[in-house]
């Protein structure tokens, strides 16, 4: 097994491909602030992760591809990032749900996330580095 093969990785690059994702459904909410009819979306990660750690709702299932392939639990795999759309609400007179002080305040949330993910991968490979160089 690779170094960087780890759950934990696995876990740290998934947080960054969402925000990544996240970042450019914010932008493109705000983006589109007057277009008449235009719901905003959002994208869900973090609780999918949490339902998978905690054992509430274990809706991932492991792809098997050959019956004699062994069925194990959703324990080793990542959620991916989903994007939904809010359809019921419904803010201004044409139809548009996008409040911008929102949108901004959920991308300021969003940034000081990614920022702790890309922390933790740095502080992951330091202590590997430090493992490896025996130091």
């Amino acid at each position: 097994m690779g170094l960087l093969n780890s759950v934990s990785f696995q876990r740290l690059q998934g947080g960054i491909d969402a925000a990544y994702k996240r970042q450019n459904v914010l932008a493109n909410n705000v983006a589109n602030e007057d277009t008449p009819n235009f719901k905003r979306s959002d994208v869900s990660f973090e609780s999918f992760l949490q339902q998978q750690e905690s054992g509430i709702k274990p809706t991932l299932n492991a792809k098997v591809t050959d019956s004699r392939h062994f069925h194990f639990g959703t324990n080793r795999i990542v959620p991916a990032a989903v994007v939904s759309t809010d359809e019921t609400t419904s803010m201004n007179n044409n139809d548009n749900n996008v409040d911008v002080e929102r949108e901004m305040a959920l991308s300021a949330e969003n940034q000081l996330r990614y920022s702790s993910y890309v922390e933790q991968i740095n502080s992951q490979i330091s202590m590997m580095r430090a493992v490896i160089q025996g130091g």
